[in-house]
């Protein structure tokens, strides 16, 4: 019973906790015990939030009374530890911050405390947020519970393996390049990076450059995902770039009015991707269009012009370093970790060079906005590979050499542009290990991206596989 528990999505056991078949309390204890039994290996839990239990006893006296019921009532959460919790350890995957108790929470964690959802624990991360594995000095390293052996990604990295192990069934991470999609591609779970300024970044650490951070929800299933963003998004007065009001329902599944008109690519302007991750692109593809809708093979010439991750590393380390000085001015350096060594080493970017990157990220725009002309969906990888080992700094996909960074060459132009992206599985490598298809749509077209994923899910070869821990 446990298992099955720990392996419902959220979605069910708010259902099973509002009509009486299961206790919040029994929901709780369940992933309490799961995390017992299983972080020593995986390493994903940084701190267990200590009135998680009495929070779950409130719940389950709230329910007993017939008091009304917010959505998410009596399921439990986990939260990237750069994401500020009250009451509950804070740190930042650093010494810097090791005892760093916030006194309020993020707004993304008040609304999901408001719709009923219980603060379970904190879970792990790069230094700073900053890397592509989650690894500091502070709590050591995440493992992929598919493979022990590999990362499950960064730098929401301790999220995605939580709830792929069962941990936990529903959780927030930040993005600002990769970090929710990728995280989830490497361990088969879903995430949903709205469009930028849809969910409020108050609260969460860095800020810099806010213009491509995002806070957003990391799941089981596809209608997780939907409901969770129904809580989460919508401008909080304090958030200047959180102003959209654009309606969401959070419903999916129904057919839309028209069939939804899909383009899928695997480069170029991705970098190289791999066979497999591509195969899995194309089924994806021929998926959609077995069940009707539109599908051919899209083409978006400024990805060609303009390299994403070029454009983005010219931009944002000009923004983040000012907020790495700071953080480590006058740390002693036993504290500071290769990740913010690496942003500090950085060199500038002239200004020559960043405003002809800013021009880029214009184009870049453009060509999506050209692009939705005429399509509702873009199907792409996330990764160019499927999770790979520790502590790599290279790939080789195809045959060619690339720096570990171009695992971000599919995400990063959605951070450039602020267009939504979600990731889910849709295939399994030779090794066992997951593959991810992200789904793109124009801007504030979450509710598109959703429904087709919501299709895509049903007719997955992969539905309902875990990890074996």
């Amino acid at each position: 019973m446990t298992r099955d528990i720990t392996f419902s999505d959220a979605t069910a056991l708010a259902e099973l906790i509002r009509t009486k078949q299961l206790s919040p309390v029994e929901v709780v204890r369940a992933h309490l015990d799961r995390i017992e039994a299983v972080d020593p290996e995986v390493n994903a839990i940084v701190t267990v939030a200590q009135g998680a239990l009495a929070a779950a006893k409130q719940a389950e006296a709230a329910v007993m009374a017939g008091e009304e019921l917010g959505p998410l009532h009596g399921v439990p959460f986990t939260v990237k530890d750069s994401i500020d919790t009250a009451g509950v350890l804070t740190q930042r995957g650093s010494p810097i911050f090791k005892g760093r108790v916030p006194d309020t929470d993020a707004t993304s964690v008040a609304r999901l405390k408001k719709a009923g959802g219980i603060l379970l624990a904190k879970t792990n991360l790069p230094e700073f947020s900053y890397w592509i594995e989650s690894d500091n000095l502070l709590s050591g390293r995440s493992n992929n519970p598919w493979d022990l052996d590999r990362t499950p990604g960064g730098s929401s990295g301790g999220e995605s393996a939580a709830i792929a192990a069962g941990m936990s069934p529903l959780g927030l991470g930040t993005d600002l390049a990769i970090s929710v999609r990728g995280p989830a591609a490497q361990t088969g779970i879903v995430s949903l990076k709205a469009t930028h300024g849809r969910v409020p970044m108050t609260g969460i650490w860095p800020r810099a450059p806010r213009r491509f951070w995002h806070v957003g929800p990391m799941a089981r299933s596809i209608r997780d995902l939907s409901l969770a963003f129904s809580q989460l998004s919508g401008p909080d007065g304090l958030d200047a770039f959180s102003t959209s009001t654009v309606p969401f329902d959070a419903g999916v599944g129904a057919s839309p009015d028209r069939k939804l008109r899909v383009g899928w690519m695997v480069g170029p302007g991705f970098g190289p991707i791999d066979t497999e991750v591509a195969e899995t692109v194309r089924a994806a593809a021929e998926a959609l269009r077995g069940e009707g809708h539109l599908v051919e093979e899209g083409h978006i010439p400024a990805l060609e012009r303009d390299f994403a991750l070029d454009v983005f590393n010219k931009l944002h380390v000009m923004e983040m370093k000012p907020a790495f000085r700071e953080a480590t001015a006058g740390r002693p350096d036993g504290e500071i970790y290769k990740m913010a060594r690496t942003m500090l080493s950085l060199p500038d970017t002239s200004m020559e060079d960043f405003v002809a990157a800013e021009q880029a990220a214009e184009r870049l725009r453009d060509g999506y906005a050209a692009y939705f002309r005429d399509y509702d969906v873009l199907l792409t990888p996330v990764l160019p590979v499927p999770a790979h080992k520790h502590g790599i700094q290279e790939l080789v996909v195809k045959g060619e050499t690339v720096d570990l960074t171009y695992l971000q060459g599919a995400t990063v132009p959605l951070n450039l542009t602020g267009l939504p992206g979600l990731s889910m599985r849709f295939g399994t490598s030779r090794e066992g290990l997951p593959i991810n298809v992200q789904l793109v749509g124009s801007w504030q077209a979450e509710t598109t991206i959703l429904h087709a994923a919501s299709v895509l899910e049903r007719v997955s070869p992969v539905r309902d596989l875990h990890p074996s821990l």
